[in-house]
């Protein structure tokens, strides 16, 4: 009885996957399942139509050399370089290991700013006021110039001199950019005049590491953004352009101590701008770990 019962079953199955009689696959015959592909051949047509022709209608309203919205922070922040792993740099003076990968990380970075490359893509432009360079109208002022930005103005932090950056002397070069936004012009109007002052970067320790830090110099020597890098037109539009930095030194930090350094941007925005909100960390400012050990 229980083999009869197994035959049984095993005959159900095999005519459920095929049956001779009615001529069925799965249950279903031939002009079934043509029926069904059909309907959703049709059916997953029409959404991939309607899904490319929702992309093509909002690529209609997007601008190639703009973002329609910029939802990003008000006020940029700010990066250095070499960031090091979580924004630390720790290295041994004597133990070239330890600092070769940011030698390395700073050559790569500074290798664009080079004064024959600025030369050869840049402009040199008037400084101390924004070099502006409209649209006239539907025409695309495209592509826009950039203006120089020579390694040379970093001068102890150029690599140049010294192509160590300090490293190697316990007294090591940190490199300041502030993120780019498309059309920002920074800058704050002098009191009581109609000249625009350039957003500079002061450097120092935090509170438990004040005694720690020693002094900084900046190159250049103002610390400052100067105003003919701006306003940034965009990647696409502005090819060649070369972001200003600041270098920062530490000529006489302790050494076998964390010191936390904070570094912020001064005069971004005139009053009537947005301020810098003092209680986000990365509105206008970055802040990183340093340690010298002997």
């Amino acid at each position: 009885m229980a083999k009869e019962d197994e035959k049984k079953e095993s005959g159900e199955w095999k005519e459920f996957f095929w049956n001779p009689r009615t001529h069925e696959l799965l249950g279903r015959t031939a002009s079934s399942w043509g029926l069904i592909l059909l309907f959703y051949l049709v059916f997953y047509t029409f959404l991939a139509g309607m899904f490319c022709l929702t992309m093509y209608v909002m690529l209609l309203t997007l601008d190639d050399y703009k973002p329609t919205w910029q939802d990003r922070l008000a006020v940029p922040g700010m990066m250095i370089r070499p960031k090091g792993e979580a924004l630390e740099i720790i290295y041994k003076p004597g133990d070239t290991e330890s600092w070769d990968s940011y030698i390395q990380a700073l050559n790569n970075f500074l290798a664009p700013y080079n004064d024959s490359q600025q030369v050869m893509n840049n402009d040199d432009c008037p400084p101390d006021k924004y070099f502006i360079q409209e649209d006239s109208g539907e025409v695309r002022n495209n592509p826009k110039r950039s203006c120089q930005f020579n390694r040379t103005i970093l001068e102890d932090c150029s690599g140049l001199n010294d192509n160590t950056y300090g490293y190697r002397d316990g007294k090591p070069c940190v490199l300041i950019k502030l993120n780019r936004v498309i059309g920002m012009r920074p800058g704050s109007v002098k009191a009581n005049t109609t000249i625009m002052q350039a957003p500079y970067v002061t450097c120092g320790a935090k509170k438990e590491d004040s005694d720690s830090i020693g002094e900084i110099a900046y190159f250049p020597p103002s610390g400052a953004f100067n105003l003919m890098y701006y306003p940034y037109y965009g990647k696409r539009a502005q090819v060649n352009y070369s972001q200003p930095l600041v270098a920062v030194k530490f000529t006489n930090i302790t050494f076998n101590v964390d010191v936390n350094v904070e570094c912020k941007i001064n005069l971004l925005f005139s009053e009537a701008a947005t301020p810098i909100n003092e209680r986000d960390k990365f509105s206008g400012r970055v802040s990183f770990k340093l340690r010298i050990n002997m």
